[in-house]
């Protein structure tokens, strides 16, 4: 089991599924948060978790 509570832009979008330049593009319009570390990029865990919870519940909302 991975530990890492912050993950490069890289290893983020290969959670997620997606390509890099998908996950720069939702992190540049605020859609997943992220923070700098000098001149890193770093995705917490917890924003990929947040971004997935709040597309299931825009989902759901649209189901309802």
């Amino acid at each position: 089991m991975d530990d890492k509570i912050l993950l490069t832009p890289s290893e983020a979008a290969e959670r997620l599924g997606i390509g890099r330049s998908y996950l720069y593009g939702l992190v540049m319009r605020g859609e997943i948060a992220s923070v700098k570390l000098g001149r890193a990029r770093r995705v917490p865990v917890s924003a990929l978790e947040a971004f997935i919870a709040e597309r299931l519940r825009q989902v759901n909302g649209a189901d309802a």
